[in-house]
């Protein structure tokens, strides 16, 4: 059964973790590619994850866990993921490894639309992405790689505006520090109406950028 980003949020014991756009992800600090091989090793032997396989990401010095499902008919987060992050948070301190939750971020590329039927379907051959379960409006990619990209609809054309933006997604508990340091780069706040949900910011040529959290 589906749960929402709020119901992982406020299981017990998932503070190592933070849901970024679909999936609960988290990031451990392993100061090497060989200690970081182990750990992703001795994730394959936990129990808890026998069926329910995460998508992991081994780096020199880090490894990144994220827990999503992907079906025919569902993409996101299932009852079972945060007994999945307690089992995986446990074995990270076995093996005294740190988590990093203010080192996560998720990008999604959003293209705005008159038409989306139109246009989706260059993008989903351009790219070799799939359609999101339930949604014609998202694309994303069958290995779970790269950026998704999600089609906004337009009332009319906008010519003097751009038609393409980045999605951020970043843990809620870093939003405030993460756009000051953007607004202090440079940026602008273009608005900050459906916030906490997500905040528009622009560089200083007005390219945008929606900063959201859950």
């Amino acid at each position: 059964m589906k749960i929402t980003p709020r119901q992982f949020r406020e299981s017990p014991a998932t503070e190592d973790w933070r849901v970024l756009g679909e999936g609960a992800c988290a990031r451990f600090r392993t100061g090497s590619f060989a200690a970081g091989a182990r750990f992703a090793a001795a994730l394959a032997d936990l129990p808890e994850l026998a069926d329910h396989a995460p998508d992991v990401d081994l780096r020199p010095d880090a490894v990144t866990v994220r827990l999503v499902t992907v079906t025919d008919t569902l993409y996101g987060l299932t009852e079972g993921d945060p007994a999945r992050a307690r089992a995986v948070s446990a074995l990270a301190r076995t093996l005294d490894l740190t988590a990093e939750p203010a080192a996560l971020t998720a990008v999604q590329v959003t293209v705005d639309a008159l038409s989306i039927p139109a246009v989706t379907p260059f993008w989903r051959a351009l790219l070799g992405y799939d359609h999101r379960a339930g949604s014609p409006e998202d694309l994303i990619d069958p290995a779970r790689r790269n950026a998704a990209f999600y089609f906004q609809p337009m009332d009319a054309p906008r010519p003097q505006r751009n038609r393409l933006h980045v999605d951020v997604w970043i843990p809620y508990d870093e939003a405030d520090t993460r756009i000051k340091a953007a607004l202090a780069a440079g940026g602008t706040l273009v608005t900050d109406a459906y916030a906490p949900s997500h905040w528009v910011l622009a560089d200083p040529e007005g390219n945008e950028a929606c900063v959201g959290t859950l």
